[in-house]
């Protein structure tokens, strides 16, 4: 069928909706597939270590030690990068929308995230770290930016002074149940 007579789904997850949309797998293999999503390692944060660590930077990976363990730490630049996932992490962006089936325990899930992230800017930032914070959609997606321009602002806020940067739109989701 052309692509043109294709009837148009109302809440395609491409449409900018937010809205719920039923599940298209059962549930063993939603399960499935969500327990292969890694916390760490992600490919948005592999292209970012990797193009940093080509322009010469070198960090630490998960800092215990740190609120909220950051992907890469600067420990001599008293810096530290988070790649955010934007579904995990309730970006409001055309990678984010809420599934549809079990919505209670979704909106609790990301709720409880957007907090802890919020939590950890903050313990982060008093305490005089400075705090990048990428957003997958600036990597993947319709939003995307090419990769080196994200690397080149990450490299300006490494190299200057900035406190906090945020790469992509400021804003999450209304996770209100």
């Amino acid at each position: 069928m052309p692509l043109s007579c294709r009837p148009q789904a109302r809440n395609h997850p491409y449409s900018g909706a937010q809205q719920p949309l039923p599940d298209i797998v059962d549930a063993q293999t939603r399960s499935r597939m969500m327990s292969g999503i890694r916390d760490r390692d992600t490919a948005p944060e592999m292209l970012i270590r990797s193009g940093l660590h080509r322009m010469g930077f070198r960090y630490r990976l998960h800092d215990k030690k740190l609120p909220g363990r950051p992907d890469l730490v600067f420990p001599s630049r008293r810096a530290a990068i988070e790649v955010r996932g934007c579904f995990w992490h309730g970006h409001d962006c055309n990678l984010f929308r809420w599934p549809g089936t079990r919505p209670e325990f979704w909106r609790r899930k990301i709720s409880t995230n957007i907090a802890r992230d919020a939590r950890n800017r903050n313990a982060l930032l008093n305490a005089g770290w400075r705090l990048a914070e990428v957003w997958e959609c600036q990597l993947k997606g319709r939003e995307r930016q090419a990769l080196e321009p994200v690397l080149q602002q990450l490299r300006e806020f490494l190299e200057g002074d900035a406190r906090h940067l945020v790469l992509g739109k400021d804003r999450t989701v209304d996770s209100h149940i």
